[in-house]
């Protein structure tokens, strides 16, 4: 049996991070792990609801901001207020792409990663 339990992010400017995700999605440092000799950091982010958590990963020695490729890939949130949601993204300019006919939109982090803003299920 397998749970759920984190999922990774490599970070370029880990403070500008942590903002965004506090901003956008309320999510807040629940540990860190530090290496000794400063070479990386790492901050687990949650919601204070689940378990779940996001990993963010920062290297000293990175010199320039990371590849993500063609991008196939996203982390999901419920939005339990989602028109309230939306328009806090909207003035964050945080948007990046919006689905209108399957009620999704997503949000591009500092990083270029997307997150999926969904409705809860009714």
């Amino acid at each position: 049996m397998f749970t759920f339990n984190h999922f990774n992010f490599n970070v370029f400017d880990l403070e500008r991070s942590l903002r965004f995700y506090d901003e956008a999605l309320g999510l807040k440092p629940v540990r860190e792990k530090n290496a000794a000799d400063g070479h990386y950091k790492i901050v687990f982010l949650g919601d204070g609801k689940s378990g779940f958590q996001l990993e963010l990963t920062w290297l000293r020695d990175r010199a320039e901001p990371y590849d993500l490729g063609e991008q196939e890939y996203h982390l999901a949130f419920v939005a339990e207020d989602f028109d309230a949601a939306h328009e806090k993204h909207r003035a964050l300019g945080c948007i990046c792409f919006e689905n209108p006919e399957m009620g999704i939109y997503f949000l591009e982090d500092p990083d270029g990663y997307w997150i999926e803003i969904i409705p809860p299920r009714k």
